[in-house]
């Protein structure tokens, strides 16, 4: 199942978000062929303030479980986090069957 995983920095965490960086791109490898989409939300000055994720995985607990073992979860960064499944009608120009 598809799940988006959208997260919203805490204010002023910058500092926080780039020191765990490489640990949250190391953690993001692990998943990769589970990974369709991610990268870092960005503010009106084009900073980061968040990050999305589309993942595929078994089911939501498995989605929840991903989330709440990102290192940047666990330094405490987020804000927020927003968890939906999501079913894609298309992708990379193309409609898929609906």
């Amino acid at each position: 199942m598809l799940f988006v995983i959208m997260c919203t920095d805490k204010p002023d965490c910058n500092e926080l978000r780039m020191a765990v960086r490489p640990q949250h791109l190391a953690y993001l490898k692990t998943y990769e062929k589970y990974i369709k989409v991610c990268g870092p939300l960005l503010n009106k000055d084009e900073k980061s303030c968040g990050s999305l994720i589309m993942i595929e995985m078994d089911d939501r607990a498995a989605a929840e479980g991903f989330a709440d073992s990102d290192p940047y979860t666990k330094a405490g960064l987020f804000e927020s986090v927003i968890i939906r499944p999501m079913k894609m009608i298309a992708s990379d120009g193309k409609m898929l069957a609906t």
